[in-house]
């Protein structure tokens, strides 16, 4: 037998009150002097026998009353086990979520919510069974349902720090109710332990993946939050730097140009030089209290180069703007650093330059002409020099003067109409190219197809057949652009040139077709020769076959090209905590194995048969090649703003689940349920009553 009520049960200590009071009550026969006996009555021992018992079984019945009305009000109740197993008889599966996310990291949050999670599994009864998964924008760490709990305090005692990832709550929650489909017990719960940043929830819209999702039927859920209500907190959500320059030269604009080479140079091209350049920097108030002001730097290869204060007043974020300016070719590292606010670990913002050596062309003028408007060159020539800081360095010769020793100290040559070539000057870009040098081919009118199709055989693009010269008023335009290709992809804008010749030609091997004439004719071809390329433009690069060198897209065409050929595909040096980085370039070198260095110090070993690598914390990644890599943090992982946890509750729990009762309640329902039935204490109240009425008569007839 239990009681619902043992507190009652010091009540028992009232049963001595009647004992206490007989005892007080108890009178001495007062001594009386007679003179004779005789007149008194004999009183038989019989008779003080039976008033002896009367007084003790009023005594009892009056300690009975008091023993049965404590019992009654103790609530006894007939199980067999305690009262604290009652909640053993259903047993519970439940989930424990904690955040281990970069916010996690502010002031003591993870702290709290290891204790929380400790809490969590204290009060939980023999045969339950819980786990536990430690989760940021995915599971970092999992320990499945199990019994033993005592090992999942261990576990949750040795979880990692948290991380710089940002917090998504619908894959951890998606895992959770996945284990819970499989747990053995109708009772089945998730806890989650977070500070709920609100960006945790953008996870169901991002991709989809996670719109409409609800826990199965049966599955609670609760959520306790740790950490400050209020923050305060200045983030970089976005920089925009540059990741390569071009080493600038400074060369005069002829000063025959004429309006002609004017507007021939008017365009913009997109290879920026590395002496006007900015670097662009959104800074943010992310905490529940605005932060008004602040101090922002720019570091370059650590050492620091401009130093801003800012004030945000009352808006919640600034754009602001500091000069980059690197005079030397080389690779550089740079870094923004916040200062103002108390958090840390959003404050930097990492980005590499690459400023690549003044690219030097080698124009050889097939066609030159006292006259500069008709000079073959001059209009090419032009859109690689024509513009203040040109990235370009332009040496030029005549085919005539043309020499093998000229190929030295360039990247790239240019044979502009130029017609047959000696055996010395074939066989030299036959070496050039081979050896990583690049050629662009602009056959004109003196251009013999035979000789140019002999002489350069192992060079060109494509085979010339026959020249193609339209009639006045008549011209071809340019059709088909591959506008994927790294050359012409800045280029995605309609083209106006018009051609009234041209060259039909037949591409050769593997070599690529990237623009074409509305004819169908090919006008730009592309070839990969041993370590360099070759590009071959169907018609002449000056006014004599086409208006070209007259529009606004000549000059860019000119340096996306040119570019495209000698400097090396633009590789993604910016990478966000949580990539995967691929670091194929790093092994160009042919090395099978790369020593790599961690923002922290650490070394790895990457394989060049996975030669990838996870990106983990923010920083410089270091390759034992000379790449850099910048690691930043993802923006939206450093918005402390936060959601309710209700708002997550409405938005996941299933309409089919009972709401979740609180442990308290419950038990009090099961006590209910096994009490009902018994009433032990109504019928203690009927024999106290009965006792009652029995002490009332016994007390009437006793002798006092």
């Amino acid at each position: 037998m239990s009681f619902l009520s043992p507190l009652f049960l010091f009540g028992l200590l009232a049963a001595a009150i009647p004992v206490a009071i007989h005892l007080i009550r108890r009178e001495n026969p007062p001594k009386i002097m007679f003179g004779s006996l005789r007149f008194l009555k004999q009183t038989t021992k019989k008779l003080i026998l039976f008033q002896q018992i009367q007084q003790w079984l009023l005594l009892l019945l009056r300690a009975a009353l008091i023993c049965l009305l404590v019992f009654a009000f103790a609530r006894p109740l007939f199980y067999q086990g305690s009262i604290a197993q009652l909640m053993d008889a259903e047993p519970q599966s439940t989930v424990l979520l904690i955040d281990s996310s970069l916010s996690m990291q502010v002031g003591d949050r993870f702290a709290q919510a290891r204790q929380q999670a400790l809490q969590t599994l204290d009060g939980l009864s023999a045969g339950d069974e819980a786990a536990v998964i430690s989760f940021a924008e995915g599971t970092l760490a999992a320990r499945e349902l199990t019994t033993d709990i005592d090992s999942l305090r261990t576990f949750i005692n040795n979880l990692a720090d948290p991380g710089y990832e940002r917090v998504r709550f619908f894959p951890a929650l998606r895992l959770a109710n996945d284990m819970l489909t499989q747990s053995r017990h109708e009772q089945r719960n998730i806890v989650m332990i977070s500070d709920f940043q609100a960006s945790g929830m953008s996870g169901a819209d991002d991709e989809g993946n996670d719109a409409g999702f609800m826990l199965a039927p049966g599955v609670s859920f609760s959520g306790f939050s740790v950490g400050e209500e209020r923050s305060s907190n200045l983030s970089l959500t976005d920089v925009r730097s540059p990741q390569q320059l071009m080493a600038s030269t400074a060369n005069p604009v002829e000063e025959n140009s004429g309006s002609a080479g004017q507007s021939a140079a008017s365009g913009t091209p997109s290879v920026a030089t590395s002496n006007e350049q900015q670097v662009l920097a959104r800074v943010r108030s992310t905490g529940s209290v605005l932060q008004q002001r602040g101090e922002i730097s720019l570091l370059i290869n650590g050492q620091p180069r401009e130093r801003q204060p800012f004030e945000l007043g009352d808006r919640s974020e600034v754009v602001l703007d500091l000069p980059l300016i690197l005079d030397d070719s080389g690779r550089y590292t740079g870094e923004l650093v916040l200062a103002g606010d108390s958090f840390d670990l959003d404050n930097r913002w990492y980005f590499t330059v690459d400023v690549m050596p003044t690219m030097r062309i080698l124009v050889v003028n097939g066609d030159p002409a006292t006259d500069w408007y008709d000079d073959e060159a001059h209009w090419f020539v032009l859109a690689l020099e024509g513009m203040e800081n040109s990235p370009f360095s332009v040496s030029q010769v005549t085919l005539a003067t043309f020499t093998p020793t000229d190929l030295e100290q360039h990247d790239a040559v240019v044979l502009l109409n130029a017609g047959s070539l000696s055996g010395a000057q074939q066989q030299a870009l036959q070496g050039f190219v081979a050896d990583g040098g690049s050629l662009l081919l602009a056959p004109g009118n003196r251009v013999e197809p035979s000789a140019f199709n002999q002489q350069l055989a192992e060079l060109t693009p494509a085979r010339l057949t026959s020249s193609q010269i339209l009639p006045a008023n008549d011209y071809v335009l340019i059709a088909d652009v591959d506008r994927r290709h790294p050359a012409l992809r800045p280029l995605d804008v309609d083209w106006s040139a018009r051609f009234q010749g041209y060259w039909r030609s037949d591409p050769v091997g593997d070599s690529a077709v990237l623009m074409r004439y509305d004819s169908g004719d090919p006008l730009l071809v592309e070839r990969s020769v041993g370590e360099g390329r070759t590009m071959l433009v169907t018609s002449s690069l000056d006014l004599g076959w086409s208006n070209f060198p007259l529009q606004g897209l000549y000059l860019p065409f000119v340096h996306e090209t040119l570019t495209y050929m000698i400097q090396p595909p633009l590789q993604q040096r910016a990478w966000q905590v949580g990539d995967m980085i691929d670091l194929t370039p790093a092994f160009d070198d042919g090395r099978t194995e790369l020593s790599v260095t961690e923002p922290d110090g650490t070394q790895l070993r990457v394989s060049a048969d996975n030669p990838s690598y996870r990106a983990r914390m923010p920083g410089f990644l270091l390759t034992e090649s000379g790449f850099n890599f910048a690691i930043n943090i993802e923006p939206e992982a450093a918005e402390l703003a936060r959601v309710d946890v209700t708002v997550l509750y409405d938005r996941i729990l299933n309409p089919d689940t009972t709401p979740a009762v609180a442990e308290g309640v419950r038990t009090a329902q099961l006590i209910a349920e096994l009490e009902q039935p018994q009433r032990v204490w109504w019928w203690i109240l009927l024999t106290v009553l009965l006792l009652f009425l029995l002490e009332g008569w016994v007390a009437n007839r006793t002798y006092r």
